[in-house]
């Protein structure tokens, strides 16, 4: 069977498209910010879904933030399914562009389009809201899943190295996070300004509809950009003919990878934590707004403060990783982030923090957020390089090379955090009946109050699932070195 330029086989082995001797450990810096770039188009959907899509939906529009929770949710089990199948597409595609780049190209435009719409609702009622955001959000979270998966699985085939695997995870998880924050930061000092029609800047509409325009047009520029970028690392051959499989066989080929003890470990702990990471995201600028009463330009700055974090991320995880080893490495960054991440709503619960408006009150949250998530973006990247390692010990097993199934769970992973996430913030606000918009000063103290004291427990439970579940992988670097030496002597 001869490929075009979109062709693909359900064969079992890649072995004859790429050259498959191990990558120069050391990648040139343009291939790493190449490969890095093409996460921050993933981070201004990630960061508007996490931060602002249940704020707009449930505060500005008028859906009932349990409806929009349950919304995302739902559009998250579609997931399910289809990251798994588009990971495996693309380790089965032959095409003259390679694996990966066809769908990285052909997500561009529909990405955008899909992405500027989701902030246009029109006037609707609200079982009509609630079909219009589940069907924007499915349509995006399926296409980012074509640009996502094929673009992260392009790493273990970039290096083989188990340190610099880490680097060029640091790298794509700080403009991930980067992207997104400068987005954001653009909407508070620009956007989400107070005008006379809307005195609370969270509050203006018009700046999320402005917000989905430009955001959708930086998305596609970078996914371009990143597709174009690492397109002249892609090395192919010829292909020989690949038997057609059924869709139980490609489904039973998903499930033996799937199965595998070290890869549920970092699944269930990547699951768990980028779900409390969701469900703080999710609340954090009505928790900044309503519960510590910052003012806009402060949020401003919180915003702003991200860049550092993903900064000092970029500069810890390789570091620690290569000290402590990967997994005692995310076990060190998960208890810190257990201890930090609600800390400050604890303290304040129990009264041992300034009240609100004491000028010591903002530099001390948020010196305690930047390093909270600097070591939370550290543990990501941690993971993530994780996940590549299992890409050789499953050849080892299997004859397969399969980095677009196991890359699919970390697109997976990703969308938890907005899907479980957000959907527990839902149903947090929706069990203390907090008001849609209105002014700090007309909402309840205990409503307030309320909302804290039920964050708290969700956050500890879900951090504590992810620190027992990654106490189960077991691949190290001597074992991932061995894996290498058996693939390299068949």
């Amino acid at each position: 069977m001869s490929a075009g330029a979109f062709g693909f086989y359900f064969g079992p082995s890649i072995l004859n498209e790429v050259d498959v001797g191990v990558p120069s450990a050391k990648l040139p810096i343009r291939v790493k910010l190449a490969y890095g770039l093409g996460s921050a188009a993933y981070g201004i959907k990630d960061n508007g879904f996490a931060y602002f899509l249940l704020l707009f939906y449930g505060t500005v529009v008028g859906l009932e933030p349990a409806l929009a929770g349950t919304a995302l949710l739902i559009a998250l089990l579609v997931d399910a399914v289809s990251d798994p199948v588009v990971g495996y597409w693309s380790d089965n595609t032959r095409s003259r562009l390679g694996r990966r780049h066809p769908f990285m190209y052909a997500s561009a435009i529909p990405v955008a389009l899909c992405y500027f719409l989701l902030w246009q609702p029109p006037e609707l009622t609200n079982q009509g809201l609630f079909f219009y955001l589940l069907t924007f959000a499915i349509l995006i979270r399926t296409l980012i899943t074509f640009f996502e998966t094929p673009s992260s699985a392009l790493m273990p085939e970039l290096t083989q190295d188990y340190d610099e695997r880490t680097t060029v995870q640091a790298w794509r998880h700080f403009f991930g996070w980067a992207g997104g924050a400068l987005l954001a930061v653009f909407m508070f000092g620009f956007l989400l300004v107070p005008t006379e029609n809307y005195p609370i800047g969270t509050l203006n509409r018009e700046g999320y509809e402005t917000y989905g325009l430009i955001a959708g047009g930086l998305m596609f520029i970078i996914i371009l950009l990143s597709a174009l970028g690492t397109q002249s690392h892609v090395r192919i051959t010829d292909f020989p003919e690949r038997p057609a499989k059924n869709l139980r066989t490609i489904f039973g080929e998903i499930f033996e990878l799937l199965k595998d003890r070290s890869f549920l470990a970092l699944f269930i702990s990547g699951m768990a934590s980028a779900a409390a990471g969701g469900l703080t995201a999710a609340l954090t600028f009505l928790m900044l707004t309503y519960f510590w009463e910052f003012t806009s330009i402060q949020i401003f700055y919180w915003t702003a403060m991200v860049l550092v974090s993903a900064t000092l991320g970029l500069l810890v995880a390789p570091r620690v990783a290569r000290w402590l080893g990967k997994r005692r490495a995310v076990i060190t960054l998960g208890v810190i982030a257990f201890l930090l991440q609600p800390a400050a709503v604890v303290l304040r619960l129990l009264g041992w923090l300034p009240e609100n408006g004491d000028p010591r009150l903002f530099p001390m949250l948020l010196t305690l957020q930047t390093i909270d998530l600097g070591m939370i973006i550290a543990m990501q990247a941690i993971l993530a390089s994780m996940v590549a390692d299992l890409v050789e010990q499953a050849e080892v097993k299997t004859g397969r090379r399969n980095e677009g199934v196991f890359f699919a769970a970390i697109t997976f992973i990703k969308k938890t955090n907005q899907g479980i996430g957000t959907f527990i913030a839902g149903m947090l606000l929706q069990v203390v009946a907090f008001p849609s918009g209105v002014a700090p000063s007309e909402v309840p103290a205990d409503t307030v109050w309320n909302l804290g004291a039920l964050l708290v427990p969700c956050q500890y439970l879900l951090w504590i699932i992810m620190l027992v579940a990654i106490g189960f992988y077991r691949i190290d670097r001597g074992q991932h070195e061995e894996h290498l030496r058996v693939l390299a002597e068949r």
